[in-house]
């Protein structure tokens, strides 16, 4: 009797797999082969050896939670050590990282890598048809050869993983501003890149898009590219994501001018790779080598556990998270009455629930707002349209407990509309909003002037859904509360 055991030393679970039939092993460098003949015949552990943060090893680590498999990262893993020992080196000559352990021997290459994992079992990852399965491999590579490449030829340099030549640089822009737009164009009626669902390219595109978001490209440059801004943060939040590189954060600042030769020798190219988090730069990180030498603060990082202990107990009472819209004055339109009135009201009886609204509303405590989609010309696809509606939905999640809204899809056929009414604490969109969602720009907003009764009949029509909305059909409609 044998079994599958993949494990991961980051709070995972063990999976086994029964079977009957028997291996045997023999050693390749450091990695133990067993022979066998198919992949439920053995004992086995997936063991990925590369840095954490290294976003080539994220590939992996994200297609593992997608299909339900866990990898275990080889522990200790020290980027410029461990892949340079005679033992790694034996495994993969030039030294590259990640390599995956598996019973059959090590594997390669780290797009390999993710559709190896993905292939562990079949959760869709890979399309619905021939035709699909290459569209697939199509995006795996470029994302990997235009998008990533062209980008680190800009970045790299700036952080001393290159000679710098501003010639060069100025071709890697170019060649990055047409690979986005190539990207920007094929996104414009599509959730994801092939299919209606994620798939490995999705996977490992947007692997290949963290760098240059956490590290390369500010707003002002991915702007441009909306429909690219709007795919990558509904990647990065998807849950089987978000548990493995953490909340993005897209840099705001200018790439630091080109290093001196003594600055570049002194950063190492695990640097490059950001931590899941985006917290880390290279501008905190060079300074803190230069005061290296100084034996005194040694003893400094020691003393770490006091804001880990800080973080510990916001995460108890939730009390140093305290929102800035408690401290507004208080209403007497509480939120929560208003939600729990519209959850137990039946849609035919919508227009009670409606009259009680008004009732309760404080318009010195609270605000409505209209929204309206910048870019309904580009709704061409029902599903689509419905997906950017959930995205934006989901990404609201963080300021549920002081928002509501209904969000409707309006028209009978392409091009369909977006639009809805939102109500938030406050008297203005809070700061947060504006601030954490991304989406919020990509809406023009009005606030309801409630003295005015056309403007409050609308509200009032998107909430009580009926057949029609300022002379659209309503097609479909979904509520935040």
């Amino acid at each position: 009797m044998f079994f599958i055991s993949l494990k991961s030393s980051q709070n995972s679970t063990v999976h086994h797999i029964s079977s009957s039939q028997s291996s045997s092993s023999s050693p390749v460098g450091r990695f133990s082969v067993p022979q066998f003949q198919s992949f439920n015949s053995v004992a086995m552990a997936l063991v990925l050896h590369a840095p954490a943060s290294n976003k080539n090893a994220l590939k992996a680590l994200v297609a593992a939670e997608y299909v339900g498999v866990k990898l275990e990262l080889a522990p200790s893993f020290q980027m410029g050590v461990t892949n340079k020992s005679p033992e790694f080196l034996n495994v993969n000559p030039l030294g590259k990282v990640p390599a995956l352990e598996t019973p059959e021997g090590p594997i390669c290459e780290s797009n390999a890598i993710a559709r190896y994992v993905a292939r562990l079992k079949d959760a869709g990852l890979f399309g619905t048809s021939t035709f699909e399965e290459a569209q697939i491999d199509q995006w795996c590579d470029f994302s990997s050869m235009e998008i990533y490449t062209g980008v680190a030829r800009w970045g790299y340099p700036r952080f001393g993983m290159g000679v710098y030549n501003p010639e060069v640089e100025q071709m890697a822009i170019l060649a990055s501003k047409r690979a986005f737009e190539c990207l920007n164009k094929h996104l414009a009626a599509r959730t994801f890149v092939v299919g209606h669902s994620v798939t490995i390219a999705d996977i490992i595109l947007t692997c290949n898009l963290l760098f240059p978001f956490e590290q390369v490209l500010t707003k002002e440059f991915t702007s441009s590219y909306p429909h690219v801004e709007r795919y990558f943060w509904t990647m990065v939040n998807q849950p089987s994501f978000k548990k493995v590189v953490g909340k993005i954060i897209q840099t705001d600042g200018p790439l630091p001018p080109p290093p001196s030769k003594g600055e570049a020798q002194a950063l190492v190219p695990a640097q490059v790779h950001p931590q899941p988090h985006g917290r880390h730069t290279h501008k905190e990180k060079v300074p803190k080598q230069k005061e290296m030498p100084k034996p005194a603060e040694a003893p400094k990082p020691v003393e770490a556990p006091k804001p880990v202990e800080n973080d510990d107990e916001e995460d108890a009472p939730v009390k140093k998270s305290k929102n800035p819209l408690d401290f507004l004055p208080p209403s007497p339109m509480v939120m929560d009455n208003w939600k729990r009135l519209y959850s137990n009201t039946k849609a035919k009886d919508f227009h009670l629930a409606i009259s009680g609204f008004w009732e309760m509303y404080d318009p010195e405590g609270y605000s409505l707002w209209f929204c309206d989609y910048k870019h309904n010309d580009e709704n061409q696809v029902t599903f689509v349209t419905m997906n950017k509606v959930g995205g934006f939905l989901q990404r609201m999640d963080f300021i549920r407990k002081y928002a509501f809204s209904k969000m409707c899809i309006l028209g009978e056929s392409s091009p369909y509309s977006i639009k809805g009414v939102w109500l938030f604490r406050g008297t203005e969109i809070p700061q947060m909003v504006k601030d954490e969602c991304y989406d919020v720009e990509l809406y023009d907003w009005t606030k309801v002037d409630i003295t005015q009764e056309d403007q409050k009949a609308l509200v009032n029509a998107y909430f009580e859904e009926p057949d029609e909305i300022q002379g659209m059909k309503l097609l479909e409609t979904k509520c935040f509360k």
